[in-house]
């Protein structure tokens, strides 16, 4: 059976991520997940497909998350210092638009827009799903999620990863880190190959692809549709700098989705929240065939 061997959970949409030992899942993704965003002056959200720099900002937050916490680290260039927020969800709501769709937001204020600003070199603000946040996502199995892209929980094995790599390296390409494509679990099978896929296996490439409904821990999560790979791909996140082409180059070679693009990992939705940890077993309940 296949395991967790990472857990990240991404409090604001575009930044680096926070690793977990164990977590709660709740009905909108792991606890925190993509529950802030940046958006510039019009309301509009940033990403690192326009803003790489996204990546290198790293926030913190604490458990019954009344206090974020943004820092940037491992940058060239004058330190800047830690900023402390202390989470508003009672403000009144503003508007917000993400690809085109409009959200209601609540903004945190004025110290986190100069922060972001400085960090970014561009007018931005920090906002938060509001308590009466209701976005529908679709796919498969709908479901809810903050603001991220699409659907509340990203998944990846280890074993595509590798596949990916050894393409992109016989190409004369760098291997790429799983951090790349931003994942919220990845998992791994301890066995070999050549001992077989089963339901539930990740020693086979993109097996994930088939995973239709599946517990981890206490959680039960159902798919929603592949992950259509974008240009955050191409940013390096330590360093918050393009380095195309690669991935997007070979998966294009073989990994186009009949729904175009290029697909990388599973998105699902959360049928039953509740807690999960590094080491939970993946006991895949309803299977399909991997398609494209």
């Amino acid at each position: 059976m296949a395991r967790v061997v990472e857990l990240t959970t991404y409090p604001v949409k575009g930044c680096a991520g926070v690793e977990l030992t164990e977590a709660l899942m709740t009905e909108a993704g792991l606890a925190h997940d993509r529950g802030f965003m940046v958006v510039d002056g019009d309301g509009v959200f940033r990403s690192q497909r326009r803003d790489p720099r996204l990546a290198v900002i790293r926030p913190g937050i604490g458990a019954n998350g009344d206090q974020l916490t943004l820092r940037v680290r491992g940058v060239e260039g004058p330190r800047v210092e830690d900023l402390c927020v202390d989470v508003d969800r009672t403000s009144a709501s503003v508007g917000v638009e993400m690809f085109g769709t409009p959200y209601r937001a609540v903004d945190q204020g004025e110290a986190a827009a100069r922060w972001l600003t400085h960090v970014l070199g561009a007018p931005s603000r920090l906002v938060r799903v509001p308590p009466d946040h209701t976005r529908a996502t679709d796919g498969l199995t709908p479901g809810t999620c903050g603001f991220a892209d699409s659907g509340a929980v990203h998944l990846i094995s280890r074993a595509s990863l590798t596949a990916l790599n050894a393409r992109i390296t016989e190409g004369g390409g760098a291997a790429l880190p799983m951090s790349r494509f931003r994942p919220n679990i990845v998992i791994d099978d301890d066995r070999a190959p050549e001992a077989g896929a089963g339901r539930g296996d990740a020693s086979a490439p993109h097996h994930e692809d088939g995973f239709r409904r599946m517990t981890i821990g206490d959680t039960e999560l159902g798919f929603t549709k592949l992950a259509i790979r974008c240009a955050v791909t191409l940013v390096d996140q330590p360093t918050g700098v393009r380095a195309g082409p690669e991935p997007l180059r070979t998966l294009a070679l073989y990994r186009r989705a009949t729904v175009g693009g290029v697909a990388f990992g599973t998105k699902y939705a959360v049928l039953r929240p509740g807690k999960l940890a590094l080491g939970d077993l993946v006991d895949v309940t309803e299977w399909d065939e991997p398609r494209l």
